[in-house]
């Protein structure tokens, strides 16, 4: 015996209802939809103009300046230690100019680098020798990686 034809709609209906949420039954209304997520934090000059954050590395909470001049994130010997780097293991061979003058620093990997949402997995970095550097930098490995950053009336945004 058949079901009536009433039923056999509301059935169809019903299958096309909740198959239309089902992923990968319409593939292309999956690709013809698109959202974009940004991750956005804004930062406030602190003395001098510069721009101190508390940033997460390798989850640990650091200060850094974020400065554009740096060519890649430069962490002290003892941030360093504190984000799991081991600097005492790190080989010192790449030849940096520091505002104290030329050292040699370490390369190495960071898994994350996060400032409030903003987040960058495996950026460059450099490790200096103990007492080269206080403090941490946030150069241009981690910025050049934002989908954008800019300087203006007193305050840096982040975006990615």
């Amino acid at each position: 015996m058949r079901p009536p034809k009433s039923l056999r709609s509301f059935a169809l209906a019903a299958f096309l209802m909740f198959g239309a949420g089902l992923p990968g039954l319409h593939p292309s209304m999956a690709q013809s939809t698109s959202l974009a997520l940004y991750a956005l934090t804004e930062i406030k000059g602190g003395q001098g103009g510069h721009f101190v954050v508390d940033a997460t590395i390798n989850s640990q909470r650091i200060s850094a300046m974020v400065d554009t001049g740096a060519s890649v994130v430069a962490l002290s010997y003892e941030d360093a230690e504190r984000v799991g780097l081991h600097p005492r293991t790190l080989d010192f061979t790449v030849p940096v100019a520091t505002a104290n003058g030329t050292t040699n620093a370490a390369r190495a990997k960071l898994a994350k680098v996060e400032i409030d949402s903003v987040r960058v997995d495996d950026v460059d970095a450099l490790v200096l020798p103990h007492g080269a550097l206080n403090g941490t930098l946030l150069g241009m490995s981690f910025l050049s990686r934002l989908t954008s950053f800019k300087a203006e009336n007193g305050t840096l945004t982040l975006k990615n």
